[in-house]
């Protein structure tokens, strides 16, 4: 065999092997290159697009929580009017419950004063009744009662 046969044999070889390679792998591996791409491309908008509704849902979540926020603030701010509301009602109670505490004390002095003027009035009648008593048991007499008279003075 001559070196030109065999390179010749090599070139036909070579050429069919160009062609089955170009016509039945080469549009095969196209093939899957281009749907491996198309995924890619396809995995790469579905990222984009988790992207944008995760930057839409942190939005979302901003303003909810503004939101909740606003209420939480209100509802404290409501809280503690309630709660001032609740404290002056219960002063002004307290307030109206030592005033009726005062009177009802007032009253009861008041009521304690007028049993002492009368036992005290009851006492001085006794003592002014002992003290004509006395008088009429001794003699009548201008210095004699003078004396009863200071004597029952000085015990009032």
């Amino acid at each position: 065999m001559d070196i030109n046969m065999s390179l010749i044999g090599q070139m036909i070889t070579f050429a069919v092997l160009i062609w089955a390679t170009m016509t039945f792998i080469v549009p095969a591996l196209n093939g899957a290159l281009d749907e491996r791409a198309k995924r890619i491309a396809d995995g790469l908008a579905a990222a984009d697009q988790g992207k944008a509704s995760m930057a839409a849902a942190e939005k979302r979540v901003e303003a909810e929580l503004a939101t909740a926020r606003e209420r939480g603030q209100k509802m404290v701010g409501d809280a503690e009017k309630r709660a001032q509301l609740v404290a002056e009602e219960i002063k002004a109670n307290a307030n109206a419950e030592a005033a009726r505490i005062v009177a009802q004390a007032k009253a009861d002095a008041d009521q304690q004063v007028t049993k002492a003027r009368e036992t005290l009035r009851g006492e001085v009648a006794a003592l002014a009744v002992k003290g004509a008593e006395q008088i009429l048991k001794r003699e009548v007499n201008v210095a004699a009662h003078a004396d009863l008279l200071s004597q029952l003075a000085v015990e009032l």
